[in-house]
């Protein structure tokens, strides 16, 4: 299904202002950490998602506080999409003890269960079945107007565990809403060489679930088709999945050369941007001025840099909390 824009979101204009300061949060969060990343301050390695701004962003808007998630290693925008605190996050990032998981989990764990942030991983496809046991919490609970938004990428869409986690979902017709970042590259590999057919939307069908597809780049194409997608989950018809068609141009880790793709390749997709693409917009219509957008811009790059501070400021852990926070010992 292809979702329409409707033309009253645009007098939205806090709304349009708010998914604005987001994405241009999440960027310059995602540029700071990568500075902070080569002073060697984030220890291990680190996913940035540039240019998936509008996925993360126009996909956690659509979503309440109370809806569960599960984001991706690339998650960082997903994260502070759904509502997490900026200055805990980048301490978590620096490995301090103020940070949302103490320190202990870094750039790819970050978790935050009062916005329904239930973590991310470093294993592709390992989402889907951790999101099909929160579906079946709400489910045996009977939570009404709650989903558990699963995200993961076209790469994950391959592995038995996300196949297997969608059978099970619609077998059960548990509230799981598939979203599907398909950025066209798993790691280096292009989609071309990955499967036979690249329409990954038809996946759902194989399992009796419709589908959604929206331009990822777009910000109210992904909120409007997220809020739909969504709603048809809550209502108790079980699964859906939504596919959102982007672009990083950040490497896939912080050890990646680019060497599989070319310089005019990325410039290209650089130059589409969803920021850019949504600053444009507004600017067209004349939703905002120049300078109204400057300031958001401006608060945008405000809040990370007190992040920042705040972040190099907390303490390392202790080592005597080492077995703390763990299920087991």
């Amino acid at each position: 299904m292809k979702r329409q824009r409707e033309g009253n979101i645009l007098e939205e204009k806090e709304l349009l202002r708010e998914l604005l300061l987001r994405m241009m949060t999440v960027n310059q969060f995602e540029e700071a950490a990568y500075w902070l990343f080569g002073q060697g301050l984030v220890h291990g390695t680190m996913h940035l998602s540039v240019g998936e701004e509008a996925a993360s962003i126009g996909t956690t808007a659509a979503l309440t506080q109370e809806d569960y998630m599960l984001a991706t290693h690339r998650g960082h925008g997903q994260a502070l999409g759904k509502g997490v605190d900026i200055r805990a996050m980048m301490a978590e990032l620096l490995g301090r003890a103020g940070g949302t998981n103490h320190g202990k989990g870094g750039s790819m764990h970050i978790c935050d269960f009062d916005h329904g942030i239930l973590g991310a991983n470093g294993i592709v496809g390992a989402n889907g079945p951790i999101g099909c046991g929160a579906a079946l919490t709400i489910k045996m609970k009977k939570i009404p107007d709650r989903v558990c938004a699963v995200f993961f990428g076209d790469g994950a869409s391959n592995e038995g565990a996300m196949l297997e986690s969608m059978n099970l979902a619609a077998a059960w017709k548990l509230p799981v809403l598939f979203v599907l970042v398909n950025n066209t590259y798993g790691m280096s590999t292009p989609i071309e060489r990955a499967v036979k057919n690249p329409d990954l939307k038809q996946r759902a069908s194989a399992f009796g679930f419709p589908a959604w597809e929206c331009d990822g780049n777009n910000v109210l194409a992904v909120y409007e088709t997220v809020k739909e997608a969504r709603e048809y989950v809550a209502a108790g018809n079980g699964p859906a999945l939504v596919e959102e068609h982007t672009y990083r141009t950040s490497g896939h880790s912080k050890s990646d050369g680019n060497l599989y793709r070319s310089k005019e390749e990325i410039q290209y997709w650089k130059d589409r941007n969803p920021i850019k693409r949504f600053r444009d917009f507004l600017l067209g219509k004349g939703i905002f001025t120049k300078e109204e957008i400057d300031a958001v811009q401006a608060q945008a790059k405000q809040a990370v840099e007190d992040a920042v501070a705040y972040a190099k400021a907390q303490p390392e852990p202790e080592p005597l909390g080492l077995e703390a926070d763990v299920y087991a010992r």
